[in-house]
Parts: C-alpha cells; sequence; structure tokens
C-alpha cells in the first residue's frame, strides 16, 4: 500500500524562492500530503535559512497545514528516506554568478547565468556538488525522485543521467511561462493552452500552439513579432521581427536572444554594467530587500514583492511534477529527461526538453509531431556538442574537453577567445574547481 505521508528534502532551502515552494505544498497539500519538509543548507547560507525557515513554518501554521518543517545544516540528514530530493543551490552565492557575468564581458562575451561562458563556469562548479548529492541519494534515499531545478539545469541533469545513478527529472520554469504568456494573450485559463516544445534547457522552440482545442501556431508567431513580455526577468525585452519568426516557423524561448540578437543583447550588457550593474548585483538587493520582509514575524503568507526575484511559476513547475508522480497522473508536462531517440538529431545519451507524460514511473517522453526543421536543428546540435564537452570538463576536470566546449559555443566562436575566457574563469573558480587540481 502506498505510503501516504511524505518527506520532502530541499537541498539550497535558505533559497530566496523557498516561500514559494512552501506556498506550492500548503496549496496541494490534500493531494501531496507533504507531513516532513526538511530545508538543507551550506553553513554560509545559515541565517538565510533561518529566516526562510521560520516564515514557512508561519505559513503552515497559518494554512492550519500538519506539514513539519525542519531546518538543517547537514544534507544528508536532510536526505535519509526522503521520497523527492529537489535541488535549488548556487554553488558560489551571489559573487560567483556576478564574475560569471563580468569576467566574459571583459573579454567582448555575453555574459549571463546559464548561457554561453557563465553557464559554462556555474556548470562547472556545480556538477561536481550535485553529484556529491547524488552520492548520499544512493545510500540514504535509493528510491527517491531528484528533481532538478539547478541552473544550468539541462546540462546538470546531463550529468546526473550519465554519472549520478538515481531517478531523476530536470525541470524548469520557462516552459509553464510561455503557457502562461500563450493564455495571457488569448484570454484563457491556462488549461485551455497545449504547446508542443522541444530542444534543449534555455534553447527550446515551441513548434505547436493550440488553443482551446484550435491550432494557432502560425497565427500566434505573427502575434508575437514585436511584442512585449515574451521573455523572462533576467532577458532584456527585445522584440522579435516578423519576418525573423515565420522564417523559423516556431516562437524561439527567451533565451534565444542571445543566439539570434548577439549584437543587440552585448550592447544591452555594456549599457546595464555601466548604470545597475550584473544581474547578481541587481539579485542582491532584491534578495536583501526580501530577507527583510520575510523578518517581519507577522509575514505569514509569500510576499508579492518576491515577483522581483524572478524564478515565477516555480513552485508551480516543482509541485506539479511531484503531485503527478505521487498519484500516477498520467499528464503533460515539458521536462528535461534523457532523449532515447525523441530528437533524432541528437544522441540518445543526452538530455533534452520535450513533453512527457508523467506518472508513478517518472517521465515518458512524447514523439514530436513537428520535426525540428534545420534552422532549428543545427543550432541545437552545435549547442548541444558544447553541453556534452560541459559534462565532460565538470566531472573529469578536462581542460581540453572545457577548451573545446567554449570555442564551439555560439555566444564564444573563437579559440583565441575560448582561452582566454577559459582561463580567466579557471583561475577566478579556483576554490570551487578541485577537479581541474589534480
Amino acid at each position: 500500500m502506498r505510503k501516504r505521508e511524505l518527506k520532502v528534502a530541499v537541498i539550497g532551502g535558505g533559497s530566496s524562492y523557498t516561500p514559494e515552494l512552501v506556498e506550492g505544498f500548503i496549496r496541494h497539500y490534500d493531494e501531496l500530503p507533504v507531513k516532513q519538509l526538511v530545508l538543507a543548507d551550506i553553513e554560509a547560507g545559515q541565517e538565510k535559512l533561518r529566516i526562510v525557515g521560520e516564515l514557512a513554518r508561519r505559513m503552515a501554521e497559518k494554512a492550519g497545514v500538519p506539514m513539519d518543517i525542519q531546518l538543517t545544516l547537514d544534507r544528508r540528514e536532510a536526505i535519509k528516506d526522503a521520497d523527492f530530493v529537489s535541488t535549488q543551490i548556487r554553488v558560489g552565492l551571489l559573487d560567483a554568478r556576478a564574475r560569471d557575468e563580468r569576467i566574459p564581458a571583459k573579454h567582448g562575451l555575453i555574459g549571463q547565468e546559464t548561457t554561453g561562458a557563465g553557464g559554462f563556469a556555474k556548470a562547472l562548479r556545480t556538477v561536481p556538488v550535485i553529484l556529491d548529492i547524488c552520492r548520499d541519494i544512493r545510500e540514504l534515499a535509493p528510491n527517491a525522485w531528484l528533481l532538478n531545478f539547478t541552473n544550468p539545469a539541462g546540462i546538470v541533469t546531463e550529468a546526473v543521467l550519465k554519472y549520478g545513478g538515481v531517478k531523476t527529472i530536470g525541470l524548469c520554469n520557462l516552459p509553464i511561462g510561455t503557457r502562461m504568456q500563450v493564455a495571457g494573450a488569448y484570454g484563457v485559463d491556462v488549461d485551455k493552452v497545449y504547446i508542443e516544445m522541444a530542444g534543449i534547457n534555455h534553447l527550446n522552440w515551441t513548434t505547436r500552439i493550440i488553443v482551446d482545442g484550435e491550432d494557432v501556431s502560425q497565427a500566434f508567431l505573427t502575434r508575437a513579432a514585436g511584442a512585449s513580455g515574451l521573455t523572462m526577468k533576467n532577458i532584456p525585452d527585445l522584440g522579435w521581427d516578423a519576418e525573423f519568426l515565420q522564417s523559423l516557423g516556431a516562437l524561439p524561448c527567451a533565451y534565444h536572444r542571445y543566439y539570434y540578437m548577439r549584437e543587440e543583447m552585448l550592447e544591452k550588457q555594456r549599457e546595464e554594467l555601466d548604470t545597475k550593474g550584473t544581474r547578481a548585483e541587481v539579485v542582491k538587493k532584491v534578495e536583501a530587500e526580501l530577507f527583510e520582509l520575510y523578518k517581519d514575524p507577522e509575514l505569514k503568507v509569500k510576499p508579492a514583492q518576491l515577483e522581483q526575484r524572478g524564478g515565477a511559476y516555480y513552485s508551480e513547475v516543482a509541485v506539479n511534477l511531484m503531485t503527478s508522480i505521487y498519484n500516477n497522473k498520467k499528464d503533460i508536462q515539458t521536462v528535461n529527461v534523457l532523449n532515447n531517440g525523441i530528437i533524432p538529431s541528437l544522441p540518445d545519451e543526452v538530455c533534452v526538453e520535450v513533453n512527457a507524460v508523467i506518472d508513478a514511473d517518472g517521465a515518458h517522453p512524447l514523439q514530436l509531431t513537428t520535426p525540428l526543421r534545420p534552422q532549428m536543428r543545427g543550432l541545437l546540435q552545435v549547442v548541444k556538442a558544447y553541453e556534452e564537452l560541459t559534462v565532460e570538463a565538470a566531472v573529469h576536470g578536462d581542460y581540453h574537453a572545457a577548451l573545446q566546449a567554449l570555442t564551439i559555443h555560439p555566444l564564444v566562436g573563437t579559440a583565441a577567445a575560448a582561452k582566454a575566457v577559459l582561463d580567466d574563469l579557471l583561475a577566478a573558480n579556483r576554490a570551487y574547481l578541485p577537479q581541474f587540481q589534480a
């Protein structure tokens, strides 16, 4: 008989996002009875963990939900006997993110948290830590699902699929954000919107859009041309060209702006560095304000200001996935999973972001109804090759794989630029990259 009460471990529980996740657990408690929620963090995050944990307890108490919320700096204690382990970690904290954004910019390159040289550096720091977490899961909670929300989500999930030895699914809030944007454009409830997405995390295309049973794929491309709002909090809202969208034949995700509008995005980056600073520096200010709010003993709900942090719909993505696995729902969600032939132009053993049926056994990818056209396939193959090399570099400390990864990345693009930025990134992240010092 299935256990009716669950233990969930959140690694990186002191994150400013945690109240949104807690709100999701509260809202869905009847169908996802999380009896024990363990928020785990590192010593450097101890104070944030305390503040977030106390807010989480007040939220649960106000809602009348019997959820035992525990706080710990002992990751193994958190993981032991967990049903779900959710990861939302940032190795090196926001200071490391700021370096990821500034160092590529110094070389005239895009500096971004998940894309290009910045995302590469984040992957190098993150993958070894995630694989350590996998070792703990194999030992202490071998039946648990690892739900990875840590960026760069596709690379991290691929590393787990290849080297982690645990049940895992990668998550991103971008797909549900796209559905919400389409629903808003047509003035319908999001349940009336079905989209087919194909690609890899932060490089996917929406190839079909169904609204209330009607295929509006081409019509939406016309509507999307020049429209504002089709982006994320951390990506400048530059409109798409109408003719470009029609020639592409699909809706590119927000991160495609770094590829399709590279010069405009570089110019935006220069402007923002001279005025606001890096996105990490902006987020630091937002987080400082959020944690001041979180400290208020009278605050017993998620504050509206959390929306300024980004990560919209985070709780819906994470909680929906857990709920569907727990209840064997067999609904469709867009997730990061093993390719295994779903995108024929990519290797079977890599991670892709596609629609999948979610049930008690996990995610079962759906065959694509709209094959990727050459204009999508070409870029996808190159960036996936970069991701494969990045996984090898991160796992094995392989300098040559790292150099080749950056050389072929469209946002770096030359051997000289790749070597220069790689050496700077390795030096700046030395404390977090023991695999490169063996």
